[in-house]
């Protein structure tokens, strides 16, 4: 997998989606993207859109792609590759059924008014820390941060995110950024920044592969609220036309990612399998995998997919208070969003 930061990459491009999303639904049918519940003989295609190219967040997909589980389910899955229009544009102007998405981005989306909706969260805990060198013996906290530098991506909770964290551990908040995107991590290797904010199921794992460990400090464990890092996405439209589909999917989603947390080996074997040419670091997509399995995937009840109102409310409440919710026509939120059907559970599979 390329080392360049995902997340930010994802944030720009959802940024630039209300602008984009007028001119992806001005040239779409009224079709949207042309699987329908039973209209179809045989196989339903449905689409997904990724948000990158495949790695462990997406372990529980390929996994039900390769063992058959959406064709038993009625379903032709498209994967859609990551292109230059985010899944959150291509899920509200109707273009894509599912879609790879995260919290953030929703949470910018929904803010806009877009047609977009979190119908399962494949992560759990959050997946992105404040990281700096392991050896660096004079940083053993986040308020050790303040009049440091920070290599970041230009996304911007970044510095709101930072600064809470930073405050809550007793600091001051106090540090300097400079944007490097793709060469912030080769920043805080070499030395020319002290901390950057990777993924510790990836950029820490490969920074530990290369002999350059990194410190982490969780987010949560200095007040900061829990996030879903990587989420599957739908449209309102979608779903109401589609209810019997989008179910059968996401059972088959849940199959995939349970048969990840009791088999890790055996489903990073199956996600390199499906993609040869892109994961070629074998040793990292099973250490990755292995560590999703133990820690990520399930909720702290045992549970897979599900979303809380506390978690999404918590969040939103933060964007809002740092101004970073705009609504279609660019303007600031003047009150803090109702989340609450900002996501939803109905589509889970049924629990006995």
């Amino acid at each position: 997998m390329p080392r360049t930061p995902r997340r930010a990459v994802r944030l720009a491009l959802t940024a630039t989606a209300v602008g984009a999303l007028f001119a992806v639904t001005a040239c779409s049918s009224d079709s949207g993207s042309g699987s329908r519940d039973g209209d179809a003989k045989g196989l339903t295609e449905v689409s997904l859109a990724l948000d990158w190219t495949p790695n462990t967040n997406h372990t529980g997909i390929y996994v039900a792609q390769q063992l058959g589980w959406f064709k038993d389910a009625g379903i032709d899955l498209k994967i859609l590759p990551y292109g230059s229009t985010s899944p959150e544009t291509l899920l509200a102007g109707h273009k894509a059924d599912f879609g790879i998405s995260y919290q953030e981005g929703l949470t910018a989306a929904r803010s806009a008014g877009q047609d977009i909706t979190s119908v399962y969260a494949a992560t759990q805990k959050t997946n992105v820390t404040i990281a700096v060198s392991a050896d660096r013996k004079d940083i053993t906290s986040p308020k050790d941060l303040d009049g440091k530098t920070y290599a970041g991506f230009g996304a911007a909770y970044e510095k709101p995110l930072l600064r809470s964290v930073i405050k809550n551990a007793g600091g001051t908040g106090d540090f300097t950024s400079v944007t490097l995107n793709t060469s912030a991590y080769a920043a805080l290797y070499a030395g020319k920044a002290d901390f950057a904010m990777p993924m510790p199921t990836w950029e820490g794992l490969e920074a530990k592969l290369s002999g350059k460990p990194l410190k982490n400090f969780e987010l949560t464990d200095y007040g900061f609220p829990e996030i879903y890092s990587t989420l599957i996405a739908s449209s309102d439209r979608y779903l109401k036309a589609n209810a019997a589909t989008a179910k059968k999917f996401l059972d088959a989603v849940e199959r995939g990612y349970a048969y990840a947390v009791e088999n890790p080996a055996k489903a990073a074997d199956l996600l390199i399998e499906a993609n040869k040419s892109v994961l070629t670091n074998t040793e990292l997509v099973h250490q990755s995998e292995k560590l999703l399995a133990d820690s990520y995937y399930r909720a702290a009840d045992g549970s897979l997919g599900t979303q809380s109102a506390d978690r999404w409310k918590a969040f939103a409440d933060f964007e809002y208070a740092s101004g970073l919710l705009s609504d279609a026509d660019g303007k600031k939120l003047t009150g803090a969003p109702d989340t609450s059907s900002w996501f939803t559970n109905d589509y889970l599979p049924e629990k006995s």
